[in-house]
């Protein structure tokens, strides 16, 4: 496909190279005909650079597309009045449509591909870094919304031929292989975009424009949420939280996490999170700990954080993972708190102190992961001891005249006690 300046004269290399979506704009064009209808973002940049963008879980045509509300018109949303008439279309409803209202999106699978579409909307954001206020607006100004250059570019839609919108000169940062935020106060507004940032800088091998770099550094050293005060939501809303959890975890799960994360240090990026964990160079230890034993990446990463409870309050993690930080640092007290001839006790002991009512198994692997504690009988419990049961069973205690009761209990904890004692330390 080739460009003439702005504007492409042939839409059939975009519009044929996935099945389904020439039925796709046909059914969108009929519903609101006098309205622009564009694709825009990943896909866009994707194609500037020759791939086809795709879904990196299932492998599957990923389009954002984005259409106008008509001017004047206080209606239903456009993009889910497009997404109403696809359920009566010819090549079958769409798979699971995810209406989001106050935005006015639609999630959807339909003949094949993923598709996110949007009613172009214009934000603002009275307080920084808190919630935008929306309201819909013109495709320009849902482009303006958006974190990168390289991802405010859009390919309008028009019948036969089709226009490259680039307001923020997307194209020129792509061939140059940069990162540049699209106005002056993008981080100010909303900090997650740096975290954003990084996940792009690790999937394309892109670097911070200059603009860029200097702009971090403005917001990280003005920014109001210290962690360490423990200040009140007002400094930094809570809404902040939710999306820096939320951009953290497609870091961790969807991109190469190890380039990622050490973009954003070099950034000065992990003290939106915490000053302490800005300066810590071990959390490549607790990641690959965490994906071994199964335990979920983000608390292992703020697991050495001054205070990680009040990090996962903000960032409002699941309660799984509150409590499973909040294991870890009752486990890490216990085991600071130990004297020096514990690395005598026999398994038994251990197993006892490990397995107290109330305490948290998976805190185990995580303290081995951030050095914390004795490592030798931690990791014999993880990986042997907590699997040992009492040799005879209680029925056959039962049988044997024991009655059920406290004393069976006993008896079946001393049986274990003297089975684990003959294991090998």
């Amino acid at each position: 496909m080739t460009f003439a300046g702005q504007s492409v004269s042939d839409t059939a290399p975009v519009v044929n190279a996935l099945p389904g979506l020439p039925l796709l704009l046909a059914s969108l064009r009929r519903v609101l005909p006098q309205s622009r209808l564009a694709l825009v973002g990943g896909a866009v940049r994707d194609l500037l650079r020759h791939r086809q963008h795709q879904d990196p879980w299932r492998h599957l045509p990923d389009l954002d597309l984005v259409v106008e509300q008509p001017e004047g018109d206080e209606g239903p949303a456009a993009a889910h009045r497009l997404a109403a008439a696809l359920q009566g279309d010819s090549a079958g409803p769409p798979i699971c449509p995810r209406l989001h209202r106050a935005y006015g999106t639609v999630e959807m699978e339909w003949a094949g591909i993923l598709v996110d579409l949007a009613t172009a909307r214009l934000e603002t954001y009275p307080v920084a870094a808190a919630n935008p206020v929306v309201r819909f607006g013109r495709l320009e100004d849902d482009l303006a919304r958006r974190d990168l250059t390289i991802n405010a570019m859009a390919l309008v839609l028009n019948g036969d031929t089709a226009t490259l919108l680039d307001p923020f000169d997307g194209r020129a940062d792509l061939a140059a292989r940069q990162l540049r935020f699209l106005h002056p106060n993008s981080l100010r507004d909303d900090p997650t975009r740096l975290v954003r940032a990084a996940r792009y800088a690790s999937r394309l091998g892109f670097q911070l424009s200059e603009e860029a770099r200097a702009q971090a550094e403005r917001t990280l050293t003005a920014w109001p949420w210290d962690w360490r005060r423990g200040d009140d939501p007002g400094s930094a809303p809570a809404a902040l939280g939710t999306r820096l959890r939320m951009e953290l975890e497609l870091l961790l799960e969807r991109e190469p996490w190890p380039a990622a994360l050490n973009q954003l240090q070099s950034w000065g990026g992990l003290a939106l999170l915490d000053p302490q964990l800005q300066q810590d160079r071990s959390w490549h230890r607790r990641l690959r700990w965490a994906a071994r034993a199964g335990l979920p990446p983000l608390a292992a990463l703020l697991a050495t954080a001054a205070d990680p409870l009040a990090i996962a309050e903000r960032l409002q993690l699941p309660h799984r993972q509150h409590h499973l930080l909040a294991g870890l640092l009752r486990l890490r007290h216990r085991l600071s708190a130990l004297s020096p001839t514990t690395g005598q006790w026999p398994p038994s002991r251990w197993t006892t102190l490990l397995e107290e009512h109330g305490w948290v198994p998976e805190a185990v692997p995580l303290a081995l992961a951030c050095g914390f504690g004795p490592r030798r009988p931690l990791l014999r419990w993880w990986l042997r001891w907590r699997h040992i049961r009492t040799p005879v069973p209680a029925q056959e205690l039962i049988a044997s005249g024991l009655s059920p009761g406290p004393a069976l209990g006993r008896r079946l904890a001393e049986l274990r006690q003297q089975r684990l004692d003959g294991e090998r330390r």
